[in-house]
């Protein structure tokens, strides 16, 4: 079973990052000192739970956090910075900051730190979450102590349920476009001045007009969807949004 931190101080830590060519170390103070974080820990970038579902919605709702006060989201796993860098890049989480815990010590003074000798993985941590004001643990959300890798209470939407726990989230809203169309330029506009957080997807760059035909029956952009439901091109868009 593992003992929940909350109260306590985060372990004393530093941490060998990469930015661009150089080294630089990053210490616990850097990252909690007088700032409200979230933490949550894995047991490996690009691995399938991690890259699908944890990161990328901790991502997503960085925006709503900041609303709420949390000044910066960390993601910590015992990898090397190389390898954390480059699984950032991947993701394109740009809302996320990455800390490599290449030893462990971060993890084991965390008492996170496990044995995945069966998958050849060495030792990993444990997934977990946490909310962490001045370098203290207010909350802790730990996985169930079960066989594999379960992930069913570290996640954005429990964090955010106990940080926030009166908040509506908006629905997912994606947006097909292309480089230069002044209808898309128009559509994504009037998402931002509704307040609408959207993810875009480039034709040519994230996908072809095969998979917007697929998805919408249609080959012109833009396409926008919300909360499952195609909404249609820009005039279409503005009707929904003036309803």
């Amino acid at each position: 079973m593992f003992a929940s931190k909350e109260g306590q101080p985060v372990p004393q830590v530093t941490f060998r990052t990469r930015e661009g060519d150089q080294w630089k170390d990053v210490t616990t103070d850097d990252i909690f000192a007088n700032k409200t974080v979230i933490v949550f820990s894995l047991p490996g970038a690009f691995t399938p739970t991690c890259s699908s579902s944890h990161l990328p919605r901790y991502n997503e709702l960085y925006p709503v956090f900041q609303q709420y006060g949390v000044d910066d989201i960390v993601c910590v796993s015992v990898n090397d910075t190389f390898v954390m860098n480059a699984w950032k890049a991947d993701q394109d989480a740009d809302n996320i900051h990455v800390l490599p815990d290449g030893n462990g010590e971060f993890t084991d003074g965390m008492g996170m730190l496990v044995d995945k000798n069966d998958l050849g993985f060495g030792k990993r941590s444990w997934r977990y979450s946490m909310l962490v004001k001045n370098g203290v643990v207010e909350k802790m959300f730990i996985e169930p102590n079960e066989p594999g890798d379960p992930f069913k209470v570290s996640d954005a939407d429990t964090m955010l349920g106990y940080i926030a726990p009166e908040h509506k989230l908006q629905d997912s809203i994606t947006v097909f476009s292309k480089p230069g169309c002044p209808f898309c330029a128009k559509a994504k506009q009037a998402l931002i001045d509704a307040g609408l957080q959207f993810e875009e997807i480039i034709l040519g760059k994230d996908a072809t007009t095969v998979s917007l035909r697929a998805v919408s029956g249609r080959a012109t952009v833009p396409q926008v969807f919300i909360g499952g439901r195609h909404i249609g091109g820009s005039e279409e868009l503005d009707t929904y949004l003036n309803q």
